[in-house]
């Protein structure tokens, strides 16, 4: 009879281990859903909750983090932008951690950094680039076909093509200058990064910024109509389509 209870035990106990182990894949699954149904609160608590149940879960820490830098852009209070985003980096570093060597973890790095700098004052955001641009490129390097990846450095090209004389002051006297970036590259990476994801609005979108800015309006137009011709795949497509709509009436506009 003992023996009987003994071998019950451990089977309730090693039953009970095995279904919770199985809970955080099938959490990561069902967060990648809500965030393809543009659901990305919830596809979050779907990933806390993979992480709650494994701790090392890797798919579950960094698309997090992704979704924390998504939502925080969204939020109109910048405080609650900079709480999003310090999760978003959070993640990122649990992310890394667990595996360094992946594209995922350095791009939701550079993302969360990146959105961070966005909202910083001069040093704060010349002090991230570096790190920005070199978690960029890791993740290249680990996917050589990373279309996000291409986008950051885009973006990453754009922003310190445009910074302010502060700013460039900032990054000479306190950090010996920051690498080069140029609107020329940035647009050669927008147009890498649509050549792996066509689909992408907000690629379009900032391709449109940055060929504007490099004073070429007919190829801005064309990329405003292409993305105004996509369908909306993530939560902020609604918004980015009409920013284009915008752009586009202003290039349109009389001059």
């Amino acid at each position: 009879m003992k023996t009987q209870i003994v071998i019950l035990l451990f089977i309730s106990i090693t039953a009970g281990s095995f279904a919770q182990s199985s809970d955080a894949p099938l959490l990561v699954k069902q967060g990648e859903s809500l965030v393809t149904q543009m659901k990305e609160e919830e596809a979050l608590e779907k990933f806390k909750g993979a992480l709650k149940s494994e701790s090392n879960n890797y798919e579950a820490a960094w698309q997090a983090s992704l979704m924390c830098s998504r939502i925080g852009n969204r939020q109109s209070d910048e405080q609650k932008k900079k709480e999003f985003f310090v999760t978003a980096k959070q993640y990122a570093v649990k992310a890394l951690k667990i595996n360094s060597t992946d594209a995922e973890s350095n791009f939701v790095m550079a993302v969360a950094m990146g959105r961070m700098a966005l909202i910083s004052g001069a040093r704060d955001k010349v002090a991230a680039s570096r790190d920005i641009k070199n978690y960029v490129e890791l993740a290249i390097k680990y996917n050589p076909n990373h279309a996000g990846a291409y986008h950051v450095l885009g973006k990453w090209n754009y922003e310190v093509a445009n910074l302010n004389w502060m700013e460039k002051a900032a990054a000479n006297s306190l950090f010996g200058g920051i690498p080069d970036g140029s609107l020329n590259a940035a647009i050669d990476n927008y147009n890498k990064a649509i050549s792996l994801d066509g689909n992408d609005i907000l690629f379009y979108l900032d391709l449109a910024k940055a060929y504007k800015d490099n004073e070429q309006p007919d190829k801005a137009k064309e990329a405003l109509k292409k993305a105004l011709a996509l369908k909306p795949r993530f939560e902020d497509d609604a918004s980015y389509l009409k920013e284009c709509q915008s752009l586009l009436n202003e290039l349109n506009a009389p001059q």
